[in-house]
């Protein structure tokens, strides 16, 4: 099997197939060779977990996934890369890949019939930054039966999700990917481990989902219309910024912010996960 972090190796197979990268689709492939072993390992995966991948690429961390898993799904919307992958991976019986996006799929279908004699289930993923939120945010608002969520990203977008919420750097995504899990980062990656480099660093991080929810679902989509619209106009107060979408009037708002002792002038960052879980709760009840 070709070394897949060899530079000469990644542009010859890339040349061969007549594949040129595409900025629009975030595509860089690693070739730092340590990165990607790393990264399978911290995921936590084992001989008993099964392993979702979006955006293989040309398959290097995919082959590092399929050494330690049980079974791993491949989902890759470029169809240009179906006779890469079928080279770089044909040592391997335990991968499966699926040609489309991601964004698109029904992933409770995926997992009830790639794993079903999986102990656990994870996502490890090399994500395209163009998309990393709107992936995070489907991965942990649909709920899926995950056991963790361990992705490389912009390293600004790990440092924020991994912020703590209440702080300065808390935003709408830090509070979101907050509640759904335990956000830790891993490891930084330098722009040179990549081919072509980006312009940034990236991160490693890992998100273990919570097993307790910390709302009835009753209350989630309160929820999410506060935290959104709250961090909407970050200069503005939580009750100006919260009530600029329509969707909630100010007597109301400074009801609840009354109810949770809460000042009136408070701004979205300041609030704890606590007070905006209680926010959310007695809006919805009241």
């Amino acid at each position: 099997m070709p070394r897949l972090t060899d530079i000469a190796v990644v542009r010859d197979i890339l040349s061969r197939n007549g594949i040129v990268l595409q900025k629009s689709m975030g595509q860089n492939f690693l070739v730092n060779p340590s990165v990607c072993p790393r990264m399978a390992e911290l995921s936590g995966i084992d001989d008993t977990t099964g392993v979702i991948e979006i955006g293989p690429g040309i398959g290097v961390l995919t082959v590092e996934l399929a050494k330690l898993a049980r079974r791993v799904v491949a989902i890759e919307l470029d169809g240009r890369l179906k006779p890469v992958l079928a080279e770089t991976l044909s040592d391997f019986d335990n991968i499966d890949i699926i040609w489309g996006d991601a964004m698109k799929l029904n992933l409770h279908a995926v997992i009830k019939e790639k794993f079903a004699d999986c102990d656990k289930v994870c996502v490890c993923a090399n994500l395209p930054y163009y998309i990393t939120s709107p992936v995070i945010m489907k991965l942990l608002e649909d709920r899926l039966p995950l056991d963790s969520i361990t992705v490389m990203v912009q390293l600004e977008a790990a440092q924020r999700m991994c912020a703590e919420v209440g702080s300065r750097e808390s935003g709408a995504v830090t509070v979101s990917v907050n509640y759904y899990s335990d956000p830790e980062l891993l490891f930084r990656v330098s722009p040179g481990s990549f081919l072509p480099p980006p312009k940034v660093d990236s991160a490693v991080m890992k998100l273990n989902i919570r097993r307790d929810a910390l709302l009835e679902e009753a209350y989630e989509p309160t929820f999410r219309k506060l935290v959104r619209a709250g961090f909407l106009q970050r200069r503005k107060t939580f009750v100006n910024s919260v009530t600029s979408t329509g969707e909630f009037s100010k007597d109301s708002i400074f009801e609840a912010l009354s109810h949770i002792g809460a000042e009136p002038s408070v701004r979205a960052e300041k609030l704890t996960m606590q007070q905006l879980t209680e926010l959310a709760r007695f809006i919805t009840e009241n």
